[in-house]
């Protein structure tokens, strides 16, 4: 039996159907973000909320909040210049040649995906340890090098560190969205090209990385965010909010010790928005630049 019900002539199927979503959205999305914009403007105690109007946005006019935009900006830059061609060439090069070995490659590749960010973060801990017992140490002795305190360094090790965490666990995923990508494009158009004496270069210039535009925009758009919104990792290498001279704080990283750590919902909150203000306006003004907005014109 069909389920149909009207009110009238108004056929209510539908309605039933996609209101789950719609009660799932007021509740967990929309219900939240408009709690945080009015918690932003207020000093929240236990028990006692109170109108503070703009001071928790003043208060983000600390050096402590400086330092950990400066970290995820350049975190987000720098993960963008390795996790975009990195993958991409790499997905090139398993969409060729040998199906079956390049298939045991993917595996190898996406394995890392699929480990929690806290058993991650813990091996890079025991590589990077600073007993010369470490594994890297132990190299870095072998090699005629001395020991260091891989994670008592300065903000550039640090960012160091934190780069290889991310190539190692997300390098797989983008392969996979390039893969889907190229293997959209049609054969016959690298056929023509080797027919006219197109180099691989020349075919990857002109063909390959033309028609991945979309699926570079993307993977663009979701590292854009990731970047600006890690937290885990920088969280479980310096077991805390408190790394040496804050090299390791992030966006998040100091919204959790606000609010988490120090009690004070209200300056999270502030920082919450700042950061959704931050990922909207880069987000939108990039997809903008390239064109993804552009309709066709009317003839």
């Amino acid at each position: 039996m069909k389920l149909k019900q009207s009110i009238g002539s108004v056929n209510i199927t539908p309605y039933v159907f996609i209101s789950p979503f719609i009660a799932s959205f007021l509740i967990f999305y929309l219900y939240p973000i408009i709690s945080t914009i009015i918690m932003g403007f207020q000093q929240v105690y236990p028990g006692q909320v109170e109108f503070i109007g703009l001071e928790n946005y003043q208060k983000l006019n600390n050096s402590e909040f400086k330092i950990a935009l400066k970290n995820s900006f350049r975190y987000t830059l720098y993960t963008l210049a390795l996790l975009i061609p990195i993958p991409l060439l790499l997905s090139v090069w398993l969409n060729s040649g040998n199906k079956t070995v390049n298939t045991v490659y993917r595996s190898i590749l996406y394995v890392p995906t699929l480990i929690s960010v806290v058993v991650a973060g813990t091996i890079m801990r025991l590589l990077f340890a600073s007993s010369s017992k470490s594994i890297v140490n132990t190299i870095a002795i072998a090699l005629g090098s001395e020991p260091r305190q891989w994670l008592l360094g300065g903000p550039s090790q640090a960012m160091i560190l934190l780069l290889i965490l991310a190539l190692w666990r997300w390098v797989g995923v983008n392969i996979i969205y390039f893969l889907s990508g190229l293997q959209a494009i049609p054969d016959e158009l690298y056929e023509a090209a080797d027919i006219d004496g197109a180099s691989s270069i020349q075919k990857l210039w002109r063909i390959t990385i033309p028609l991945l535009k979309s699926t570079t925009i993307f993977v663009t758009t979701i590292s854009i965010f990731g970047g600006l919104a890690m937290f885990e990792e920088s969280y479980i290498l310096w077991s805390g909010t408190a790394s040496p001279n804050n090299v390791g704080l992030t966006i998040v990283g100091y919204l959790y010790k606000k609010g988490f750590q120090e009690g004070e919902m209200g300056m999270a909150s502030s920082i919450g928005i700042v950061l959704l203000v931050i990922v909207f306006t880069i987000s939108i003004s990039y997809l903008k630049i390239f064109g993804f907005f552009k309709t066709e014109e009317k003839q």
